[in-house]
């Protein structure tokens, strides 16, 4: 579980993030959602711990990131798993390799159980037979599961995915939400989703977040947010073209 606790960033004097409260329960996909210089990157980078926060808290299962000594913050850093936009992907590395990399920096485990390691997570992701096919030589929807096999194979506590279906056409979209339900579910991961898209939040959205400006506006699941008269969310919801027709 991840607890926020009246969650402020400031940039120079800038405020971006205003008193943002939640709580990211494991087994659960939850999503952050937002217009574009809403907040939900920052948010989400204040989590994992890369951006500082101005004030508040955040809790990893009761422990204060913002007090965690760099042990500490190096053992949350293993539970860690996280799948960047648009992959992020090593070029020079073939699938094998970038599957293996967090176990080679932080696992100690010997190279005959690091590359088991890695086919078990190929194969949770539907990905056989490319362990030595390159990133540019594989789809976009399939440099997005080695990506999510790469997130998954420490075994992480929590799982944070930016933006995982950019770039992606509808159906493997669809593919890569449902993927990421189902590994949360399987491992008990608190899973946390920025996204825009309103085909996530209407599959997974089990929790969602919304940010308006910096703050928090609303929060429920997917089947609460088409009946919201929350007039900022309802103006971001139906937006989406598949929503307007739903209107």
């Amino acid at each position: 579980m991840i607890r926020l606790e009246s969650v402020n960033k400031f940039f120079n004097k800038t405020q971006v993030l205003t008193d943002i409260s939640a709580v990211f329960e494991p087994g659960k996909t939850n999503l952050i959602i937002g217009q574009s210089g809403s907040g939900k990157t920052v948010l989400l980078k204040c989590i994992v711990g890369l951006n500082s926060i101005s004030g508040g808290e955040i809790y990893y299962n009761n422990r204060a990131l913002s007090i965690m000594n760099q042990k500490d913050q190096k053992h949350i850093r293993q539970e860690i798993g996280m799948v960047f936009q648009g992959g992020a992907l090593f070029d020079s590395m073939n699938v094998e390799k970038n599957v293996s990399f967090p176990l080679d920096v932080y696992s100690g485990l010997s190279k005959e159980k690091r590359l088991e390691r890695v086919n078990i997570c190929l194969e949770r992701v539907d990905l056989v037979n490319v362990n030595k096919l390159f990133p540019a030589e594989i789809s976009g929807g399939m440099r997005k599961r080695v990506a999510i096999a790469r997130a998954i194979a420490l075994n992480p506590k929590y799982l944070f995915c930016d933006e995982p279906n950019s770039g992606l056409d509808p159906i493997t979209a669809i593919v890569i939400d449902n993927l990421i339900r189902d590994i949360t579910r399987e491992f008990n991961m608190t899973t946390i989703i920025n996204t825009h898209d309103m085909n996530s939040v209407l599959e997974i959205g089990e929790k969602v977040l919304f940010l308006s400006e910096g703050e928090k506006i609303w929060e429920g699941n997917k089947e609460e947010i088409l009946y919201t008269d929350n007039k900022k969310l309802n103006e971001f919801v139906f937006a989406s073209p598949m929503m307007m027709k739903l209107k």
